[in-house]
């Protein structure tokens, strides 16, 4: 499975960018996909999953009612709504595609990993 992560780039704080993950393969959509980042000098951390149907989603507390993922599993896409942006947001955000079918937390449970998308945001 490839993953194709876009849509980051260079926002203000306050501000909005949509991120999206697209998967090469049709039966991906029978997985769960996650949003992981990382910071220069830090580890990657969790940002949001969603399950294979969508009907389960998880966030970090740090992102939780600013951040939105949701799929549309006919186009292969999972996106990533990030509102009011803050600078300690930024980071490269990477897309995952998950072992099974829920929505982890987890960085272990997720077999393949997009290149990641650069977000910048700035104060």
């Amino acid at each position: 499975v490839q993953l194709q992560a876009s849509g980051g780039g260079l926002v203000q704080a306050g501000g909005s960018l949509r991120l999206s993950c697209t998967s090469s393969r049709r039966t991906s959509s029978n997985n769960g996909v996650g949003w992981f980042r990382q910071a220069p000098g830090k580890e990657r951390e969790f940002v949001a999953a969603i399950s294979w149907n969508g009907d389960d989603t998880t966030y970090a507390d740090i992102v939780k009612g600013r951040f939105t993922i949701s799929r549309d599993r006919a186009k292969n896409t999972v996106s990533l709504q990030m509102n009011s942006l803050k600078p300690e947001d930024t980071a490269l955000y990477y897309c995952a595609h998950g072992r099974g079918s829920g929505a982890s937390m987890r960085k272990e449970l997720y077999a393949y990993w997009g290149q990641g998308t650069q977000v910048t945001v700035s104060s």
